[in-house]
């Protein structure tokens, strides 16, 4: 059985190899890129697909996770999105998009499995602006 695939987007390598780890571990193939416009280069290529974004929200290059996000539900819209961020937890309220899980850095490994599963799994304790 093929695992979920999920596209992690984070420019800090040490952020990036603890959350692809936890991927890993969790059951999950983890793609991982650190800028926004490569998340949607591969969101858009259709080559692999995506199960749900895992997306920091401060990137390098242009895009931050709030449009990668966007991106990826104009793609799919009820597309999985988990956000991960220290300091724009503040803005999710008004750029996340609904039906996310936002969070916040630092976290523990174990909540991204957490969180991407229960987006996954249609949880109806799924959190983020309405």
């Amino acid at each position: 059985m093929e695992l979920p695939a999920i596209l992690l987007v984070e420019d800090d390598d040490a952020i990036q190899a603890i959350v692809e780890d936890a991927l890993v571990e969790g059951g999950f193939h983890c793609a991982a890129v650190k800028t926004g416009e490569e998340a949607v280069t591969l969101l858009k290529g259709g080559l692999t697909t995506y199960k749900a974004i895992l997306t920091d929200v401060n990137l390098l290059g242009r895009l931050d996770g709030w449009e990668v996000a966007r991106v990826a539900r104009e793609i799919d819209p009820h597309f999985p999105v988990v956000y991960m961020s220290g300091a724009s937890a503040d803005k999710w309220p008004v750029h996340g998009v609904p039906n996310s899980i936002l969070l916040q850095k630092p976290f523990a490994p174990a909540q991204v499995v957490s969180a991407v599963s229960q987006l996954l799994n249609g949880g109806s304790q799924q959190t983020g602006p309405a």
